[in-house]
């Protein structure tokens, strides 16, 4: 005998999909943020983001998501934590599955242009977000932040090519603070992810700095 069960003995629930799309712009570290259209919260910023289909997978939505709400589509995304308060969001009970990418400035600036609903925010001059989005992206910023001493995820800023400048630029904009020169680059170099190339940068008015790239 078939087991039955009674719909309505089950609340409504629904599950989303936020995007937290992280780069380092001008030297800061940044997110993108997306103006609401329709209420709740119309006219107000978020995280980019969307329901999960009834027969879709989490990543297959975030994916969706990325490509609808961003114009990408190979960007490598992480997922980072589960938000569901339930009075997270005023229609219905609503979880959400944030997932996190760190994308080079170029990539999400192309998203930009044709776009007034889109933007850049850095994290430190971020308006008040709709929902509890505002701490997903605290939530986002203390992970990236504490997974920079054991992960190389800071490369996925640079080009293939780059100096030890420019990767000590990208962590001090990830941790907002300055770092000793001498300490990060002995850091950098005992862990072992990178190697020299035995090529310089190109111009500059002083002795052109050594070209590094990530060990394969």
């Amino acid at each position: 005998m078939s087991e039955t069960y009674d719909p309505a003995a089950f609340p409504p629930l629904a599950v989303t999909v936020d995007l937290v799309l992280m780069t380092v712009a001008s030297g800061d570290l940044a997110v993108l943020l997306q103006r609401r259209g329709e209420a709740p919260h119309k006219g107000v910023h978020a995280l980019p983001g969307g329901f999960v289909g009834v027969a879709e997978s989490l990543d297959d939505a975030a994916k969706r998501i990325l490509a609808d709400k961003a114009g990408l589509s190979d960007a490598w995304l992480e997922q980072l934590y589960s938000f569901g308060d339930p009075a997270r969001d005023p229609r219905m009970r609503i979880v959400t599955i944030a997932y996190f990418a760190l994308l080079p400035a170029d990539e999400l600036a192309a998203a930009l242009p044709g776009r007034d609903d889109l933007m850049l925010a850095p994290i430190d001059a971020i308006p008040k977000l709709a929902f509890d989005h505002d701490a997903i992206v605290d939530h986002a910023v203390t992970r990236l932040r504490g997974k920079l001493d054991y992960s190389p995820i800071a490369f996925a800023l640079l080009p293939q090519r780059f100096t030890l400048r420019a990767l000590q630029d990208v962590h001090e904009a990830i941790l907002g603070i300055q770092l000793n020169k001498p300490a990060f680059r002995r850091r950098m170099l005992d862990k072992g992810w990178i190697e020299g190339t035995g090529e310089r940068e190109a111009g500059g008015a002083f002795r052109p700095a050594e070209l590094f790239r990530v060990k394969s």
